[in-house]
């Protein structure tokens, strides 16, 4: 499945699903070749001309970080891309196997980074000629280690990372309703019930794109036992494990007692869910760290723009822990990984403005404050904190202490969210739709699981 392997590409797909903008209107679609702007092998690295191709981060966003850039750099010309999610690898192959592919290119951690990292430059020299050499202890470990390969090469630069496990709640609706946000899933079927009552729709997610789905299952496993679905996915844990049952078990129950919207099989995450959520035609949606971005009410108007509405009104929507599957269990557990780096092509013309460019948003105080100022990615430079003085809320009395107390949650986060397994990942995903249809128990489920992980290469301990 697609979806599964794509995980990377799912966790700040704003750019595409909510601008709605189609491929064809994209900036920079010209290939690399010529673009160098002289000066030797690679070109300049001061001047020149830079297509960038990626699904992330949103269109308004990369014009941020360009502009920005050519403050220092006004030769560089950076011409960004940006292509749809579900197509991003099929455009990308054949690009990269040719001589007119992008100068620069996203990349994900995980099964994406296996199969593309050999095409990029190794970046180590350059990242340590800015940072000195103890730039591994500056940058964010979990965005470094998803990017380096098995000889030690850095293939791509962390812009930043992101991170899952929360689940944004309209709070106005909360508010006008009289709601708590539910902390255990008893709460939530409650919570449900009464919004259903008033007409509101309660819960939406986009469970016919299983990596949402397998995040979803990763919160709840957190709840009941931390760490031990991540344990599972290295081997170091079974999946017929009591507890990883009962969160499968769990999985299904909000199916079958109305948490999750009717129809949720044949839903996407992005747009459908996204856009239903940005219409407040529901009231929750799961979603990660990278959903902070509309909280800016320019950009939250222009999803809700996106989503279909007019006359678009930004409301203020906050983030809430995961609730726990039981009474006893821990909300609000979270994982990630580097949401994407920046990869050099090998066969680039303009390679030196290309890595120019890459480091510059990767590892410049200036460049990772536009990065953590634009509330998508937590900057990987990890001195850098938005500055929260200067963004702009839709309501900062309520969203900046709960914005602020997710970033302190990210930073402890040592989970990782994508598997390097593709195999793997089409497995939950498989075991994820079956039990939501109600064609096999969580303990079949979970049996399938556990032999199709074997088939998968996954040694157990």
């Amino acid at each position: 499945m697609q979806s599964a392997r794509f995980r990377g590409a799912q966790r700040s797909i704003a750019a595409v699903a909510v601008t709605g903008m189609a491929v064809a209107a994209l900036a920079g679609c010209t290939g690399s070749g010529g673009s160098g702007g002289g000066g030797g092998e690679g070109g300049s690295a001061t001047s020149g001309t830079v297509d960038w191709w990626g699904w992330t981060p949103e269109q308004a966003v990369a014009e941020e970080y360009i502009s920005a850039f050519n403050e220092e750099y006004p030769d560089i010309t950076v011409n960004f891309r940006q292509l749809t999610i579900d197509g991003y690898e099929a455009a990308l192959r054949p690009a990269l196997a040719s001589n007119t592919g992008p100068d620069l290119f996203d990349i994900a951690p995980g099964a994406q980074f296996v199969q593309f990292g050999p095409n990029g430059t190794d970046l180590t020299e350059q990242v340590s000629e800015a940072l000195g050499d103890d730039w591994e202890d500056k940058l964010a470990p979990i965005g470094v280690a998803g990017l380096t390969d098995e000889d030690g090469a850095l293939r791509g630069i962390p812009v930043g990372s992101t991170f899952a496990g929360p689940v944004w709640i309209n709070q106005q609706i909360f508010d006008e309703q009289g709601l708590t946000p539910p902390t255990t899933v008893d709460e939530w079927v409650s919570v449900c019930e009464k919004l259903e009552a008033a007409d509101i729709g309660c819960f939406v997610q986009g469970a016919s794109q299983v990596a949402f789905d397998q995040d979803t299952i990763q919160a709840i496993a957190d709840t009941i036992n931390p760490g031990l679905f991540t344990k599972a996915t290295r081997g170091e844990a079974e999946w017929t494990d009591p507890d990883l049952v009962e969160a499968f078990a769990t999985w299904q129950r909000l199916f079958d007692e109305g948490i999750m919207q009717e129809g949720a099989l044949g839903v996407q995450q992005y747009p459908d869910a996204n856009n239903a959520f940005m219409a407040q035609d529901y009231a929750m949606v799961m979603m990660g760290t990278w959903y902070m971005q509309f909280t800016r009410p320019n950009n939250m108007t222009l999803a809700i723009e996106a989503a279909g509405v007019g006359g678009a009104e930004p409301f203020n929507m906050t983030p809430i822990p995961f609730p726990a599957a039981t009474a006893e269990g821990t909300p609000g557990a979270m994982f990630g990984d580097a949401n994407y780096g920046l990869v050099v092509n090998t066969k680039a013309d303009a390679r030196n403005a290309a890595t120019t460019f890459a480091v510059w948003l990767g590892t410049s105080e200036e460049g990772q404050q536009i990065v953590a100022n634009a509330l998508n990615d937590i900057p990987s430079l990890t001195s850098v904190q938005p500055d929260w003085d200067t963004i702009e809320l839709v309501n900062p009395e309520v969203q900046r202490p709960k914005l602020e107390e997710l970033y302190e949650r990210a930073a402890t986060v040592t989970d990782n969210r994508l598997l390097p397994n593709s195999d793997l990942a089409d497995a939950i995903g498989n075991a994820a739709t079956t039990l939501a249809a109600g064609d096999v128990t969580p303990e079949e489920a979970t049996e399938t699981l556990q032999s199709a992980a074997e088939s998968a290469g996954v040694t157990f301990q």
